[in-house]
This record gives structure tokens, C-alpha cells and sequence, in this order.
């Protein structure tokens, strides 16, 4: 099933048409996503349990910026702009570490876990130099369930929870607070501009086409929903046993899940944050996954699995099947996505016509246009518009 989109009295034109294939490859556009769209959104960097101890500290890199989110000797969670003061090198490298101050490897400034500039070697001979002013740079910050979000500007957006509000009855059952993490961040670069993913992600029509797997699984249990800023995706677990070995054992061997109510205990739920950001739950791990702007036509994905802590034999077979399950099923997607990038260099293809049911996607479409009302048009503007 799908929610229908609002009507009102005086309907967008453009409304039934997805966004122009230009917006997917041209230069301008991209410069403008990443100062109207990217830096100002809130984009997820870690979870809670990530970040234990002092000195605990986890990146994320996007927009030309490295962020870095450091738990301080306070226990205060912290984020900062991963550059130092004095030349503008990066402090840290990779993508997590410990440190009990942040040192900058070029000339040795030194910074407390707070931020604070507290060691400058021959300080004497800076005579321009504040300490009290030459702190890390603070970003934005938000806790939501257990998981720690940073963005860059505030535009005055709502925050992730006023985003999820109207779905925290849903998400709370699932314990996210308590979770920990399954494996390591992994990054996979696509060769696709950001919108496809995250089209094809919020995307239900492909699912009976080009998803076997999920089609044997779910029937034609498989909805979706638009809110404001949150796209909403589900479908149940069938009984009738899969064909497919790594499916049927699956539906077999999940365990039910105390925590959880009978309707979710065969489940799997989907949520995507605008503009980027996903989590996928299910009865036995939660995942997130975010698609991050690397260029007009590149992203890259960023992926973790969190669980609650469980040692039944028969919960640890469904996590290694659910990650069987989904791998076919993200071989399945990137083919798909690089289909559509190289179909959209073709001159003979300007704007697609939408489904009612294609309602994420219309949403999706109207708040892109409505932050960057070039998208309206079929074709690019001069080169140099997001720049005027």
C-alpha cells in the first residue's frame, strides 16, 4: 500500500515528473546540493556505544570536510571540524581512534578532548596567537536513540527526532539505546550520483521486478509511505517456505524476540532520513546506511550493523542470513543504479513521468526543487549558475 500524496488547489505542474537528468551529472547542481542541502542536514556518524571511553573518537567525511565526534574526559560528547588552527592540517586519521589529547602531527599543537588549545610549541613566537580563540572548530551535534548526528550550518531544519517524531512509537521497541555494534563502518564507492540511491532506496515498483529474493520473502506484503522529511518502507515475512536456501533457512531459523511485539517479529522495516540517511530494522540487527555525495556522478556508501547482545545459535544463523539476503540484494541495486546514471547521459532523456505510488519519490522531488528551484528546469542553465 501507499500514502497518496497531498492535493491542493493549485497542484505543482511538475508534481508527476521525476526531477531532470541533468540534476544527476551537472557540476553546478552538485555545488549547489552541498551548500543548500548537505551541509546544513544532519548526517550520522556513530553510535553511543562506539565511543565508551574518554578519548574515544569516531570521523565521517563529506561536503570537503572532515568531522570528528570525541567522547571528553567530562564524559561530554563533542564534535568538531577535524583541522587544526594553525595550517589547517587534519589531526587524525582513519575512520575511529583513542587519543587523551588531539595532537596535530605537522607542528604539534595540541588540543584537550574539549576542543581547547592548550599546547603550542615556542608559543612566544606567535605573536598573533589567542589560545582562548584558537579551539577546534565546534559543529553541530544531536543525539537521537542512542546514535550521535552532526551537520555542518544550521538553517534552522528540525532536528532528527522532530523528523522521526512521528514514528518513535514504531522505532522504540527496538531498543536502539542498547545496541552495539556487528563489524565495522564499511565504505563502498558507486560510480552514481547520490540521488540514485537514495531514489532507488525509497523506490517500492523495482522491488516485484528486480528483487527475487525480497519478492519470495515478503509476497506482495511490501508498502511504502512519505511523511515531511522521512520515507517509511515494510513488509512481513511470508510463511510459505522460499525456494531459495539462504531465505527459507532464514525464515526457519529466526528466533522469536522477547523485547519485541508479536507484529514485529517477522518484520523488517525501512526508514530513510532526508536527505540521505537510512535505517534498516529488523528483529535481529539494525542497520544504517548513508550514501555520501563524492561528486556530480559518485557517492559513496557508508554501512554498519548494530545487535543487542544475543548468543542463541539460532540468532546468530539469521544475522549471517540476513547479511546473505541483503548482499544479493545490494548486487542487485548497484546494477540497477548504474543502469539508470549511464541512461540518464543520453540527450533523448530529460524527466520520467511518476506513479501515484512513486509518493517518496514525489515528495523527494518537491523539496528538491523547492530548496534548489533549478531542478525545475529540463534543461541545465549556463555553466557557473550556482556560483551567481
Amino acid at each position: 500500500m501507499a500514502t497518496a500524496p497531498q492535493r491542493d488547489s493549485h497542484p505543482d505542474p511538475l508534481d508527476g515528473w521525476s526531477l531532470p537528468a541533468w540534476t544527476y551529472s551537472d557540476p553546478d547542481f552538485y555545488a549547489a546540493e552541498m551548500a543548500r542541502i548537505f551541509r546544513p542536514s544532519w548526517q550520522v556518524v556513530c553510535h553511543d556505544s562506539d565511543i565508551p571511553a574518554a578519548g574515544d573518537w569516531h570521523s565521517i567525511d563529506y561536503c570537503g570536510e572532515s568531522v570528528i565526534v570525541v567522547r571528553g574526559t567530562d564524559r561530554t560528547v563533542r564534535a568538531f571540524t577535524n583541522v587544526c588552527r594553525h595550517r589547517g592540517s587534519r589531526l587524525v586519521d582513519g575512520a575511529a581512534g583513542c587519543a587523551k589529547k588531539l595532537v596535530c602531527p605537522y607542528h604539534a599543537w595540541t588540543y584537550e578532548l574539549d576542543g581547547r588549545l592548550s599546547g603550542v610549541p615556542d608559543s612566544a613566537s606567535y605573536p598573533t596567537l589567542d589560545k582562548g580563540k584558537a579551539g577546534l572548530i565546534p559543529v553541530g551535534l544531536e543525539q537521537w536513540r542512542g546514535f550521535w548526528f552532526v551537520r555542518l550550518e544550521d538553517d534552522g531544519g528540525p532536528s532528527v527526532a522532530a523528523m522521526m517524531a512521528p514514528y518513535e512509537a514504531m522505532v522504540e521497541p527496538y531498543r536502539f539505546e542498547e545496541l552495539g555494534a556487528l563489524g565495522r563502518v564499511t565504505l563502498r564507492p558507486r560510480d552514481v550520483n547520490w540521488k540514485n540511491v537514495g531514489d532507488n532506496y525509497s523506490d517500492g515498483l523495482h522491488i516485484p521486478v528486480a528483487h527475487p529474493g525480497l519478492t519470495r520473502l515478503f509476497g506482495k506484503s511490501y508498502g511504502v509511505e512519505a511523511e515531511d522529511r522521512v520515507d517509511r518502507m515494510w513488509g512481513d515475512l511470508a510463511d510459505r517456505p522460499s525456494a531459495n536456501w539462504s531465505e527459507r533457512l532464514y525464515q526457519r531459523l529466526l528466533p522469536p524476540v522477547p523485547h519485541l511485539p508479536q507484529a514485529n517479529q517477522r518484520h523488517w522495516l525501512y526508514f530513510k532520513l532526508w536527505p540521505n540517511v537510512a535505517f534498516d530494522i529488523y528483529p535481529d540487527q539494525i542497520d544504517f546506511m548513508q550514501w555520501l555525495p563524492t561528486g556530480p556522478t559518485s557517492c559513496l556508501i557508508r554501512e554498519i550493523s548494530y545487535v543487542l547482545p544475543d548468543a542463541r545459535r539460532e540468532m546468530k544463523a539469521a544475522r549471517y542470513l540476513n547479511w546473505r539476503i541483503n548482499r544479493q540484494v545490494n548486487a542487485e541495486d548497484t546494477a540497477l543504479i548504474t543502469r539508470v546514471q549511464q541512461g540518464m547521459q543520453s540527450q533523448s532523456f530529460q524527466m520520467g513521468p511518476l506513479s501515484d505510488k512513486e509518493v517518496c519519490l514525489k515528495h523527494f522531488c518537491a523539496r528538491m526543487r523547492a530548496i534548489i528551484p533549478e531542478a525545475r528546469l529540463e534543461q541545465a542553465p549556463a555553466a557557473g549558475w550556482s556560483r551567481a
